[in-house]
């Protein structure tokens, strides 16, 4: 595999495993409140979608639209979906914005549905509408966001394939993982993972979008690990610089700037 085929596929995974992970904090906690069934049916119905979704947009991608104008537009998207991702790594790391903590999306997504009224817990035999839709809107919602970063890598490297089995191994991977241990999804770094995700999706965006002008990179692929590698020194003099900004807020004053960060993840 060449330099940029092994970090696409490094960015599709971890972008997939960040996803993932935030899908499967809502499912678990859904389906031990609601009932399992629902909850894994949902979930199933979500994933069947966004595999549609890949095979019907992504070949006409790779086969019909000219390679030059699928760098340009496909880059510009992943300019503006990787700065998004690192503006908010930068916040959490540098202190300005709270670390996504998935204990307590767990323990909020539990406190809204444990309804005595609902099922009871377990593989319930009769179905939970309110587990379904959930379950069905988290990894609908979340894994949209997976189908565009597999979808723009994969069709503007014309590596479609790479990038979905990639996608595919991160969520085997993390939600094995999540079946296993499930609510200790917290020890994975999530944090660190989007600053990465952040810094590659960026990475390729100015990559591709120069080529697809026309620009021609000083020792072609290998210029990405080189863009990788500055965006890496430039995010970190970032987080420095927005850490000697920080002041102590009063202790009353952070505990509502961290409820009011939970209640809008």
């Amino acid at each position: 595999m060449s330099t940029t085929e092994v970090t696409l596929a490094l960015a599709v995974f971890l972008a997939s495993a960040v996803e993932t992970v935030e899908a499967l904090t809502i499912v678990l906690a859904t389906g031990a409140t609601r009932g399992w069934r629902s909850a894994l049916e949902g979930s199933a119905a979500g994933v069947v979608l966004l595999s549609v979704l890949v095979g019907v947009v992504g070949v006409p991608l790779v086969r019909y639209v000219p390679i030059a104008t699928l760098r340009v537009v496909i880059g510009a998207l992943l300019l503006v979906l990787g700065l998004s991702w690192l503006r908010k790594a930068i916040l959490r790391a540098s202190g300005h914005r709270a670390p996504h903590d998935e204990d307590r999306i767990y323990a909020d997504t539990v406190s809204r549905l444990d309804d005595p009224s609902g099922p009871s817990r377990g593989l319930a035999s009769r179905r939970d509408a309110l587990a379904f839709v959930i379950s069905f809107k988290a990894v609908l919602l979340e894994g949209m966001e997976v189908v565009l970063i597999v979808l723009s890598l994969g069709a503007s490297a014309h590596r479609l394939g790479l990038a979905a089995a990639s996608a595919a191994a991160a969520v085997i991977i993390i939600g094995t993982a999540g079946a296993l241990v499930a609510r200790q999804l917290s020890a994975i770094p999530e944090n660190v993972m989007k600053m990465a995700v952040g810094i590659m999706l960026t990475s390729f965006g100015l990559f591709w979008v120069a080529e697809g002008m026309g620009l021609r990179w000083p020792g072609s692929d290998l210029a990405v690990p080189v863009l990788i590698a500055g965006f890496v020194g430039v995010t970190g003099l970032a987080v420095a610089w927005m850490r000697s900004l920080v002041r102590p807020a009063p202790p009353g004053v952070a505990a509502a700037l961290a409820e009011r960060e939970g209640a809008v993840r």
